[in-house]
């Protein structure tokens, strides 16, 4: 399975473009910070992770300083690279 649920930051918005279909896609950087228990150590978290949002959701009123949950999947930025990008696929605006 590969789902991803994420609380961040939006740090970096890009301007709205459109694939060669025509379907509105943005690009955004979302930045995590969290504390986290691994191996019953607690561990402070913060990383920033390029996301991408298409089709309607690419089009909400999304501002750069809001915090979220977003929700989707990890895939490769493209076939000829290994970066992975966040593919979200619901967003919730938590602030403004």
């Amino acid at each position: 399975m590969n789902q991803l649920v994420l609380q961040a930051e939006v740090v970096q918005i890009e301007p709205l473009r459109y694939t060669p279909a025509g379907i509105p896609l943005l690009n955004v950087i979302l930045r995590h910070a969290s504390e986290q228990v691994e191996a019953g150590m607690k561990r402070k978290v913060v990383c920033e992770v390029a996301a991408v949002m298409l089709g309607d959701l690419a089009k909400k009123d999304l501002k750069q300083g809001a915090q979220i949950t977003a929700r989707g999947f990890l895939a490769q930025r493209s076939l000829k690279s290994t970066q992975l990008v966040m593919h979200i696929n619901h967003i919730e605006i938590l602030t403004m």
